[in-house]
């Protein structure tokens, strides 16, 4: 029995447009945030080697997207990272964090100029303060996709992001990239974490700020 109905090409209605007020346990991360006190975890050929970093992360809200019955509210965002006094970005990363009221689904997209992406999920009270999405190799939904190398060399078999709404607006991640790396037998935990605190407030997408063409 499928969990879908048989219309696959109805849209709801009516939707409401103002997507700020739509996204659930997203809401508190609209916005732009710096962070200054970020860890990298990384794999070198020596063993596990520990980073500093900084980061900027743009989330800004877009309007309201439909798959048929489907109904996402959602975040686009934008993270720049580098090594604290250098210019030259360490890691840069796109996608979506996407809110679905109507299963309580928070799905984050992310790629990277690395050759992968991948979509992690889990099921979260709209009202929730902390949530951990996971994405698996395996899966055919929530999965990941690499880059040949990348799956010779540092095969991503699992993904996970745990995000906490603190109580002075600020919010922070911990994000474990677990690798098979090539000649080695136990599975390797890229660990990154950041705390972050808001810069500048989120622009409303267009059709709520009532200047849509």
């Amino acid at each position: 029995m499928s969990e879908f109905s048989s219309d696959i090409y109805t849209e709801p209605t009516p939707i409401d447009i103002n997507t700020l007020n739509n996204l659930g346990p997203l809401a508190p991360m609209a916005g732009i945030w710096k962070g200054e006190r970020g860890l990298d975890i990384k794999p070198k050929a020596d063993g596990p080697r520990k980073q500093a970093y900084v980061e900027r992360i743009e989330l800004y809200p877009i309007d309201p997207v439909t798959n048929g019955p489907q109904l996402f509210y959602g975040l686009r965002y934008l993270i720049i990272i580098n090594k604290p006094g250098q210019a030259k970005t360490y890691h840069e990363q796109v996608g979506y964090w996407l809110w679905e009221p109507a299963t309580s689904t928070v799905i984050q997209t992310l790629g990277i100029p690395r050759g992968q992406i991948a979509m992690a999920s889990a099921v979260v009270a709209p009202d929730a303060k902390e949530f951990e999405l996971v994405a698996r190799l395996e899966s055919d939904t929530y999965g990941i996709r690499s880059n040949p190398f990348l799956e010779y060399g540092f095969k991503t078999v699992e993904y996970r992001i745990k995000v906490t709404i603190n109580d002075d607006g600020s919010w922070g991640y911990e994000e474990d990239t677990v690798m098979m790396i090539r000649g080695q037998e136990e599975p390797f935990h890229h660990v990154d974490r950041n705390l972050l605190f808001k810069v500048s407030e989120p622009l409303p997408n267009p059709q709520a700020s009532g200047i849509a063409a």
